[in-house]
């Protein structure tokens, strides 16, 4: 791999936007990436996770956010990550070549959750069938237990990986296991892996063990703010750090009780529209 910009920071794991059919709509990506940069003050992005409903999309979607994102991405972010895992291996490894070919700064892969690896062998043996088709592209392993239930602890899963998977750069630690991201922290830092916290609610607790950066849906709108608490961290001034986690929590709070609302009358791929509308930006 050339030399490459650390991934650090905040990264939005972005919503993929919907026509009021249901069908993606592209267009809306260029002032999108305009409105990160320029009002969030974020640069690096995360396509076709959690938040923007990757799994729930073809693979013909997916590859279509991925080349709009890259492109209108270009001399504006800093990372496009395109996440390129799926519940079938053959489907996942054409994501991550079709990543690679359109010069994405990095892919990730969940780990399979239906039928789940049951030890770090067979997990990492998964990973590398998918990574081996890109294998120019920084990858990260996407830890996310609560939505897979795979429980393997990353601290186990690292030991030994880059040298089965050697573009292996780093992990989203979606989990509130701060135990096991501080171990893993710990006992890589000779390696400068990038380990990126992914629940918003509780990333200054990461950062106190020594998170790089975090990746999230918050930072779509409250990426200035957030960037506020990173500082104010770096300072280090923690009572202001606290206020900032907290108007967060806060936010949380209403956002978890008006998706449950939505949800009761929107269908699962018009959400992302109604949560794109101006207002709520």
């Amino acid at each position: 791999m050339t030399s490459r910009k650390k991934l650090q920071g905040l990264v939005a794991a972005t919503i993929t936007p919907m026509t009021p059919d249901g069908q993606i709509n592209l267009p809306v990506i260029r002032q999108y990436v305009d409105y990160l940069v320029n009002k969030q003050t974020v640069k690096n992005v995360f396509v076709n996770g959690t938040t923007g409903e990757g799994l729930s999309l073809s693979i013909q979607e997916r590859k279509q956010l991925a080349e709009e994102w890259v492109c209108q991405g270009k001399d504006k972010l800093d990372h496009v990550i395109i996440h390129v895992g799926a519940l079938s291996l053959p489907e996942s490894q054409e994501l991550a070549r079709h990543a690679a070919a359109i010069g994405a700064g990095g892919i990730a892969v969940i780990a399979p959750f239906f039928f789940k690896p049951t030890n770090k062998d067979e997990l990492v043996s998964l990973l590398q069938k998918v990574t081996s088709e890109a294998p120019d592209v920084p990858f990260y392993y996407y830890h996310i237990p609560p939505l897979t239930g795979v429980k393997i602890r990353v601290e186990e899963l690292l030991e030994g990986i880059k040298e089965r998977i050697p573009t292996f750069q780093g992990v989203k630690f979606s989990d509130t296991d701060l135990l096991d991201l501080a171990q893993c922290i710990h006992k890589n830092e000779a390696q400068q892996l990038e380990f990126l916290y992914g629940v918003d609610e509780q990333l200054l607790g990461a950062l106190a063990v020594g998170a790089n950066g975090a990746v999230g849906s918050t930072y779509n709108y409250l990426g200035r703010q957030t960037n506020l608490m990173l500082e104010a961290f770096a300072k280090p001034d923690l009572a202001l750090a606290r206020k900032y986690q907290f108007l967060t929590g806060e936010f949380l709070n209403f956002v978890i009780k008006l998706v449950i609302f939505l949800r009761q009358w929107c269908p699962r791929r018009k959400t992302a529209l109604i949560l794109l509308s101006p207002a709520l930006l």
